[in-house]
């Protein structure tokens, strides 16, 4: 199944001061010796610890810890008859990562030509959907007219809406593969996001993220430039909403997208598709009330006037979705062809107490404290990890590490140490070293997100009790995106000795026309997916779940890149850079 060295590492590196570990797989029972070298000289050596059979792997495999080298350089490691791919030990092994799994969303907006000399030689492309024929453009995009959403046996999805408005909602970031913009994903990778440079301004450490620091075309205007990103899919999701005096006044609709779904490979400026709004949801109402009220705190300092009219978005959004507790977004895959993915989420709970906490920790206003406190989802954390869908788990790690004068405050941080408590006992279980440990044994859709996102909870965990021990479970857990697992493979491009290369994508579709670019550098793989429900991956059905993945451009149950991913991967590489951990 893999090419990859029986001896599985991470194949970017280990810092001086941080856990090394690797995996060996082997039919051994007993302890086989192995060498660390560097340049054909032995630095270390040792026994390794057999861990028996891995059933997320379907691999009997040892494990080989390192963690007393300090020496710098390149090095292999050598066990069993098997020799590892090169890695370093050295600092600073995330700084590059932090800047090109940002730059991604660059890539990533719709409305705007994209500048190769950003993004990278090749890259360059024009602008998508700006109203500039084959485009239908987004300048003027109506509401799905009624019927559009009926099912073959003649169930209308949206009960009969539809709207006689048209809204501009140019710009935004494409959500994934496809041409869609949809608010609830964006709306978790806008908070990351905002989450990082918080995070960065409580450690002192804004500077990397500052004006300049960043590949963005808006560098050197005096704003961060993670802010300039980040700003750029905020503005689109408040031209999302919908206008006074129409049904459903104030609520945001849920998504803008293609009428059919458009093949692959396929330019955004190419894109003939005629474009609709869907119905608003409350789900996506709340996630602009979240992300309107954290903006506002995090742009005050950086503009004011942008930041009292994302304070009234976020009020206005929360207050309507109060009025329109529950239209949801149904299931759009039943329709033969809907141009779009659903994103449909029947509980809410999750989101409107992520909504109050993000307008409490700006307002301090304790009609929100108190919605926060009446509340009770739960679980607050999984160990499947939180995404766009369980939301929960994210806002209890702002309104643990975001000064509040919340009088739980000490209950709401020992929360989140719990929680990492619990995901550093199953990552002890894990001889790959990730603490993504689904209680079905099956690995879900965006494993990798998933995956990440458990490690910003360890990542919180270390920043409240300050114990470095939360930092080496962050840093061994990301050891199995570049390369230390089943398929010996790094799931970033750009990053590793074998890197994946070939997402659902279609403009980086290298694969089918060469002269398209493969994904840029910083490009999270959704990851393994016990379902395989692509028709590539389905030849993998019944695998071990670390095995449930292919690097082909077809297989988007498994090898998507989306904005939420990639989100998750900026927040631990800003999490790990240089001095931030």
């Amino acid at each position: 199944m893999t090419d990859a060295p029986r001896v599985r590492v991470n194949q970017v590196g280990y810092p001086p001061d941080g856990p090394k570990a690797a995996t060996l797989v082997t039919d051994a029972t007993a302890s086989v010796p192995w060498r660390l070298v560097r340049a054909e000289v032995v630095v270390a050596q040792g026994e390794s610890q057999p861990q028996g059979h891995d059933p997320s792997a379907g691999l009997d495999v040892h494990v080989i810890r390192f963690d007393e080298v300090r020496e710098r350089g390149s090095f292999v490691l050598e066990a069993d008859g098997a020799t590892s791919d090169p890695f370093s030990i050295e600092t600073g092994l995330y700084d590059d990562l932090r800047v090109d799994s940002l730059t991604v969303f660059y890539g990533q907006r719709s409305g705007i030509a994209i500048d190769e000399a950003l993004l990278g030689p090749g890259y360059g492309r024009a602008a998508g959907h700006v109203d500039i024929a084959p485009n239908r453009g987004d300048g003027a995009v109506p509401c799905l007219p009624a019927g559009h959403a009926t099912t073959a046996d003649g169930v209308d999805l949206y009960d009969g809406w539809t709207g006689g408005y048209a809204l501009d909602v140019t710009g935004g970031w494409y959500d994934a593969g496809d041409q869609g913009k949809y608010v609830v994903n964006g709306g978790i990778a806008v908070a990351q996001l905002l989450g990082l440079y918080e995070r960065a301004l409580r450690t002192g450490r804004s500077d990397a993220l500052g004006d300049g620091a960043l590949r963005v075309p808006e560098a050197g205007n005096g704003m961060p430039d993670v802010l300039d990103e980040v700003r750029w899919e905020i503005d689109w999701m408040l031209r999302m909403r919908v206008p006074a005096g129409e049904r459903y006044a104030g609520l945001v609709h849920h998504k803008v997208s293609d009428e059919r779904w458009v093949p692959l490979p396929m330019l955004p400026a190419d894109d003939p598709q005629p474009r609709y709004l869907h119905r608003p949801s409350t789900a996506a109402t709340l996630n602009l009330a979240a992300v309107a009220a954290q903006g506002a705190r995090v742009f005050a300092p950086h503009d004011e006037a942008f930041a009292e009219l994302l304070r009234t978005a976020a009020r206005d959004a929360y207050d309507a979705a109060h009025e329109h507790p529950v239209l949801l977004a149904p299931d759009t895959n039943v329709l033969a062809n809907a141009g779009s993915g659903p994103y449909d989420d029947a509980d809410l709970d999750d989101d409107r107490l992520w909504a109050a906490t993000e307008l409490y920790l700006t307002t301090g206003d304790e009609r929100y404290a108190d919605d926060v406190r009446a509340n009770r989802y739960a679980p607050m954390f999984r160990p499947e990890g939180f995404d766009w869908n369980h939301v929960a788990a994210w806002s209890r790690l702002q309104l643990a590490t975001v000064a509040s004068a919340l009088p739980e405050r000490d209950a709401v941080r020992a929360s989140v140490v719990e929680a990492a408590d619990a995901l550093r006992e199953r990552q002890a279980t894990q001889p790959f070293g990730h603490p993504y440990v689904p209680t079905s044994g099956r690995y879900d859709w965006g494993s990798n997100g998933l995956l990440l996102n458990n490690l910003a909870v360890l990542a919180a965990a270390h920043e409240i009790t300050g114990d470095p021990t939360y930092r080496d479970a962050v840093l061994s857990g990301v050891d199995y995106l570049f390369g230390r697992n089943a398929l010996g493979i790094s799931y970033v491009t750009g990053y590793g000795t074998r890197d994946v290369r070939n997402q659902h994508s279609r403009w980086y579709a290298h694969q089918l026309d060469p002269s398209l670019p493969h994904p840029p550098r910083g490009t999270v793989s959704g990851g393994p997916n016990s379902d395989c429900p692509d028709p590539v991956s389905a030849a993998l059905a019944g695998s071990t779940a670390q095995c449930c993945f292919v690097d082909d451009i077809g297989a988007y149950g498994v090898n998507e890149m989306t904005i939420n991913w990639n989100s998750a991967l900026a927040w631990v590489a800003s999490y790990l850079s240089t001095g931030n951990s």
